[in-house]
């Protein structure tokens, strides 16, 4: 597949995904992101692990700006990005491994939470369909 095609491929997901999957994709991306700063601190290569946390940081706000504040587990999901981005900031000023560390047990498990999630959801749908 040609890079252009690649591309395309991504963006045709992007724009056919309900709120959901752009949410479990934003997820994704974070974790992706947080794996490629982690090998590039340990690799010293210090511009690509800023960009890297750069962008896992972008992906936190924007998941924290989609959040519903009419429901009390938006606040407790604000607290969490906001604990993941200021270790996302210790990580990039102080260049070491660990806050990313804790902030990829966070996100993968708020990713793996949530895909569980949309897994029970499609099952409670299809089984009212049956009915």
């Amino acid at each position: 597949m040609t890079y252009n095609a690649l591309n395309q491929y991504k963006q045709n997901a992007v724009f056919t995904a309900t709120p959901e999957e752009l949410t479990l994709m934003l997820y994704d991306g974070c974790i992706k992101f947080l794996n490629i700063a982690k090998y590039n601190i340990e690799k010293k290569d210090i511009e690509k692990a800023h960009n890297a946390l750069i962008r896992a940081q972008d992906i936190v706000i924007e998941l924290d700006s989609s959040l519903n504040m009419q429901y009390e587990i938006s606040n407790n999901l604000r607290q969490l990005y906001n604990f993941v981005r200021e270790k996302l900031i210790d990580a990039n000023i102080n260049k070491k491994v660990e806050p990313i560390d804790e902030a990829l047990e966070i996100v993968s498990e708020l990713r793996d939470t949530w895909k569980e999630a949309m897994k029970q959801v499609k099952k409670q749908v299809y089984k009212n369909r049956q009915v």
